[in-house]
């Protein structure tokens, strides 16, 4: 099996295989389900979730206006005074 792209099964498919693709995941090995032949779900190994969960903490970002003027503040900024002028 391609460790670099995961299996693809169909909804039917992955229930009657459920126990197989635990024991994929388990050995890291993801699946994705498709319903209608468009994914709808992932069996992934647990540690893949736990590293995409973490989040960082926004106490570092209190106070600091990062993220409020958008990637361009200049613009952002003329943007709003033009809001008055109207």
């Amino acid at each position: 099996m391609d460790m670099a792209r995961p299996q693809r099964k169909g909804v039917q498919d992955a229930r009657n295989e459920l126990p197989a693709l635990l024991a994929e995941a388990a050995k890291g090995r993801p699946t994705i389900i498709t319903r209608h032949g468009r994914a709808i779900a992932a069996v992934v190994p647990v540690d893949t979730i736990r590293h995409r969960a973490r989040q960082m903490p926004l106490t570092p970002l209190a106070r600091s206006g990062k993220g409020l003027w958008g990637r361009n503040s200049a613009e952002t900024i003329r943007r709003l005074r033009g809001e008055w002028d109207r």
